[in-house]
């Protein structure tokens, strides 16, 4: 019988029967399924790869992505498939594709401009149809996010929404689910989402159960105020009785490293009585997300408009509420801007706050409101406020996954732009190096299960994150002792090594480490 490819002589990482084992055999394809596992000798194939010493591994799949734009702009999607992600998990942080109306279309026209991206869209529906037609390299999941459901019924207001902005709300959610959403994501430090009550997620988080969706949060506060928004999210998770996953688990600020027991504590306790609850982690102890983002939430109300002209009209209140989490100038030395939609102001790319503003003769927080002000909140930035072994504890629960966080982008063209976090072109690999390689504290099989097995089932992945007879074949070839990211926070855009093969769907995206530029992706609807 001949098949499209045979892989021979791989050590196959399996879970089977709720065990991790690894098997020397060999893998055949036919389409996009695997069709055969083991000593398949005498068996033939339009083409033969022998990875005698090399590992395979269900593809990787990223469980915290933020590509909903960047694939539409450049599907290749490099920075993903280098490191062996084969699958990705969209719309977290409340921001998703869609819903798409009114103030949440208005809200993300800066972003789709930038990215040169000229069709528009309301609907699920009518975005999958104009990313499938673009053709994507990996393989697209997404939740809806609860951000996109609020802005496109009740703007960013502050206030609570009426019983007909829920009504309407929910039927977004039903829709989005019934499109194919995985269910809802929050995130409760963005607007308008950070206006929102508990009863209100409660309310959509039953929606989402009702439909065999899945909940997950970008939490209330990860600092000062983290174990309250722990127990938000778990009391959601026990109210609409859903399976809870926390986004990016972290302890924010020196002062809150110490809380780490107490919030595995409420997460196990939850545990026991009988309430689901996952967490995922990327392997570096700085964070990214938009510049405003370290602004107070009141400061948001209303849109990008209003937030610009408290900015520049509130600054003595701001100056005095910011310094408690910036007490020194010094403290500014811990962000650093990753991009900036301006030409005029790129040299600011890669710099801290603290030496712009040496190179501005600004004291750091004036530093801070002019950049915001002269880029109309269009800046991104890295932020250095983690330590290194929570980092390591939290990659060691047995309920943590692995997600980037971060855009799928590619080596060049329109999204190798800026300094963004390397965690978009390294987290896989530095797991697989750093923390298991070299630091053992995590073992091959345990990563390997974060990464494939424990992603799939969480999010209802059928037939994927497993090397198993009639599972798509979504695979990466890699070498355990070579593996290693390569990106830092200087040169982000540098491919890992040791990854080199990488399957989506039965076709090679990446052989030999060289990119195919094949789009095998489909969307998970």
């Amino acid at each position: 019988m001949g098949f499209n490819f045979l892989i021979k002589n791989g050590i196959v990482f399996q879970y089977v029967d709720n065990k991790a084992a690894f098997q020397k055999a060999d893998i055949a394809v036919e389409d996009d399924r695997i069709k055969a596992v083991g000593k398949l000798l005498g068996a033939g194939a339009d083409r033969t790869i022998d990875i005698e010493g090399l590992y395979v591994s269900a593809g990787f799949i990223d469980t915290h992505a933020h590509s909903e734009f960047s694939l539409l702009a450049d599907g290749r999607a490099e920075g993903k498939i280098s490191q062996g992600i084969t699958t990705e998990i969209n719309g977290n942080c409340g921001l998703s594709a869609a819903p798409l109306y009114g103030h949440a279309l208005e809200r993300r026209e800066d972003e789709l401009n930038a990215l040169g991206i000229k069709e528009r869209w309301h609907t699920f529906d009518e975005y999958f149809s104009i990313l499938g037609k673009r053709g994507i390299a990996l393989n697209f999941a997404t939740l809806a996010g609860h951000n996109n459901l609020r802005a496109s019924v009740a703007g960013y207001s502050d206030k609570d929404p009426s019983k007909a902005d829920m009504s309407k709300m929910t039927a977004l959610l039903k829709d989005a689910i019934a499109s194919g959403a995985k269910g809802l994501s929050t995130g409760l430090i963005y607007p308008p989402g950070c206006y929102s009550g508990r009863a209100e997620i409660i309310e959509l988080a039953k929606t989402a159960s009702a439909r065999n969706g899945i909940y997950t949060s970008h939490m209330r506060d990860e600092g000062d105020k983290l174990l309250d928004a722990i127990d938000e999210v778990l009391d959601i998770a026990k109210e609409a009785k859903i399976h809870a996953h926390i986004s990016h688990l972290k302890t924010s600020g020196e002062k809150n490293w110490n809380k780490l027991k107490e919030v595995y504590e409420r997460i196990e306790k939850s545990h026991k009585s009988g309430i689901s609850v996952t967490c995922d982690r990327y392997p570096y102890t700085a964070s990214s997300t938009d510049l405003d983002a370290l602004l107070p939430s009141w400061v948001y109300e209303g849109g990008h408009k209003e937030e610009l002209r408290r900015i520049k009209n509130e600054q003595v209140r701001l100056k005095t509420e910011l310094s408690a989490s910036f007490p020194e100038a010094s403290s500014w030395e811990s962000v650093r801007i990753s991009s900036i939609n301006s030409d005029k102001n790129k040299w600011m790319e890669g710099k801290s706050i603290f030496n712009i503003g040496k190179s501005l003769q600004m004291s750091p927080i004036d530093t801070f409101f002019h950049i915001l002000t002269k880029v109309d909140l269009s800046a991104g930035a890295i932020f250095f406020f983690m330590n290194d072994e929570n980092l390591k504890s939290i990659l060691q629960r047995p309920y943590t996954m692995i997600g980037s966080d971060s855009s799928a982008r590619s080596f060049d063209g329109i999204t190798a732009a800026g300094k963004p976090h390397p965690r978009g072109f390294g987290t896989f690999p530095r797991v697989l190096s750093k923390f298991v390689r070299e630091e053992k504290v995590l073992t091959l099989s345990e990563a390997l299960y974060k990464m494939t097995v424990l992603p799939a089932k969480t999010f209802g992945i059928k037939k994927r994150g497993s090397i198993k007879e009639g599972y798509f074949a979504d695979m990466v070839v890699f070498d355990p002792d070579k593996v290693a990211d390569i990106a830092d926070f200087d040169d982000p855009f540098k491919k890992p090594d040791g990854i080199y093969h990488v399957f989506v769907n039965g076709t090679p995206v990446m052989l030999d480490s060289e990119f195919t530029g094949a789009m095998p992706g489909k969307i998970m609807r």
